[in-house]
Order: structure tokens, then sequence, then C-alpha cells
């Protein structure tokens, strides 16, 4: 898997905005081991990193905007985890970190002398309705919020992702290409990602199917979603939104059974929608995570010739497996 540079002489300058969440560590550290200047915004200070870590609060103007300046890409990833119980006071630190965010960086792009050439935004799949009948791509996907029978939790993650892209397409940068990411679950074997979770499901027998396993369960391998970030810097015609998926996304029944194959073990317990209720209870965070179709498919990359590595969860479950098994050989069962 090769990488691609846009930058005349060596290296371009990367800031990322939310670099020490789960993604935001695998793009920090890739960028930089391939020799590209990264500077990290981040709420807290950290000198321990070979890059630069830079202090902002997500909400004002500071001394952290100056790093925009000459800027290749900037990285949006900002936001409170979503991992977590939709209770009033999470539904606004959810919804507040990612509106501040992405409009104080809309208006230090504005103020910068020599503005970052191209924006990448985090948005979300799971903007698209909850459905069973067809995929969603770019053109034809239908956006989610007017579905019949469904919970109130699965709105309010709607309303967040249309008014984080309202939010972001709002902001005058005409200096700036602007691209909004639509990123389906990022696989990578590292602890605490959703991997790591459907993992450790199946390692102690409860990988079976969730609910009644017809949702669709939409992914990217971590390997892929990195080869589309750069190949959306290097063609800098590209603007608007994209989905960031592999192009099969299969049936969560279908999708555990894979993983425990791959895995070694012939069984897996399903949950219903019920024990759903109480787990997700217990670990503080919501069913929408497992129950909500995610059809969603990346159609305006496989248009412009895009080739997946990872295009088939098979492919992807084995070698997920094998680097979970490398990575944490002394603990796996």
């Amino acid at each position: 898997m090769g990488s691609v540079a846009i930058a005349d002489n060596g290296g371009m300058k990367i800031i990322i905005a939310g670099g020490t969440g789960q993604i935001g560590r695998i793009l920090t550290h890739h960028f930089h081991t391939i020799g590209h200047e990264v500077i990290v915004l981040s709420r807290h200070a950290d000198d321990t990193t070979p890059w630069d870590t830079t202090v902002w609060d997500g909400q004002s103007l500071g001394a952290w905007a100056d790093k925009l300046n000459g800027a290749d890409v900037l990285i949006n990833l900002a936001g409170r985890s979503v991992n977590c119980r939709y209770n009033e006071q999470n539904r606004q630190s959810i919804k507040r970190s990612r509106i501040d965010s992405t409009r104080i960086l809309g208006a230090a792009i504005a103020h910068a002398q020599q503005p970052p050439r191209l924006w990448l935004q985090a948005s979300t799949a799971t903007i698209y309705a909850h459905r069973y009948d067809a995929p969603n791509d770019e053109a034809t996907g239908n956006l989610g919020g007017l579905e019949a029978d469904v919970p109130d939790t699965w709105r309010f993650s709607i309303d967040v992702a249309k008014s984080w892209e309202q939010v972001f397409n709002a902001a005058d940068t005409p200096h700036t290409r602007k691209v909004a990411l639509r990123s389906a679950m990022v696989m990578d074997p590292n602890s605490g990602g959703v991997f790591d979770t459907m993992l450790r499901l199946v390692r102690f027998g409860l990988g079976g199917r969730m609910g009644d396993g017809r949702q669709y369960v939409s992914w990217i391998h971590y390997a892929d979603f990195i080869r589309a970030l750069e190949w959306l810097i290097a063609h800098e015609s590209f603007t608007g939104v994209v989905n960031l998926a592999a192009p099969n996304p299969l049936p969560n029944a279908e999708f555990m059974r894979v993983l425990r194959q791959t895995w070694g073990i012939p069984f897996g317990l399903p949950a219903t929608n019920w024990m759903l209720e109480i787990g997700t209870f217990l670990l503080r965070t919501e069913t929408e995570l497992v129950l909500k179709s995610r059809r969603v498919v990346p159609g305006r990359l496989q248009a412009a010739g895009f080739k997946f590595d990872y295009a088939n969860w098979q492919s992807a479950a084995t070698d997920l497996c094998a680097q979970f098994k490398m990575r944490h050989a002394s603990s796996v069962l």
C-alpha cells in the first residue's frame, strides 16, 4: 500500500484536530511515520510525542490558529465520543463539541493569511436512514430523520450529523477545498476500538447475531481509510461529501459469522433486543450502535477509480484478526 504526497518539496504540513482519539492516533502516527509534519490540536498538552501537540479549547480563537498558516491539510476529528448514554447532558456535549469545533476552525481558516489548501471534515454514515432495501450512496442515499418507528436516540444522532455538516458547509473558506467524510465504522486492531469490542464478544462466546441480525453493518478497514484520505488529498478537484465505507456492507448475522469463523470459534450466543437494551445500559452506551441498519456504499470513490485493498469483510477480518493476535499475544484466548 503506497502513500501519496502532494507537497512539491517533500512532506506536507498536516493539522489534525482531535488527533488523540482512536482514529486520530492512527492518522497521526501514519502521517508522521512517512515524513509529514503533523500538528495535533488537543485540549491537553503532551510533550511526550514526536509531533507537535498544540492546546486549544475547540471553541475560541487563540494562538493555536497560527498553526493553520501554510498548512496543506486540516483534518477535523474533534467531538465528544458517542459511545455513551444519550441523556440530556451528553446530548448537549456531543452536539456542541462538534458544532463549536467546526465553526471555530472555519473562523480560523478565514483569518489565516495562508489558509490550508484542504479541509477534511469528519461526518458520519449515521446520517443515512435506517433501511434494508437498498444501499445509500452519496447521490441517491436517503438521509435519515423521517423513518417511522425508530427510537428518539436515532433521530438525535441524525440531527447531530446534519447540524455538523451544515456548519461545515456554511464556513466561508474560498481558498480552501472542503470534503465531508461520511465515515462508517473504522476497523482497526488496537485496544478500545469497535473491532476490539466486537472481537471480545466473539472470544467469550457472545458473538452471535444482534437483534434479528438483518441490520446492515457498514465498515472500513483502517488501512483503506488512510488510503482514501491520501487519495482525497491528491485529487484536488474532489469536493463535497464522500462515503468512507467498504463497498460490501453485510447483515449483522453474516458479519458476526465471518468474524467467528475467522477467529476460529464455531458458535456465538445471539442477543435479543431486550438483552441488548440491558447490556448497553450497563455499558453506558446505546443500542443504535449495533441495531441501526447502516447500508452505506462508497459511490463517489468507486466512480472516481479508488480501489479498496479490503473490499470484503472476509479479507478485512482475516487481516485484523492476525494483527490483533500479534499485538495481544499474551492476552488472547
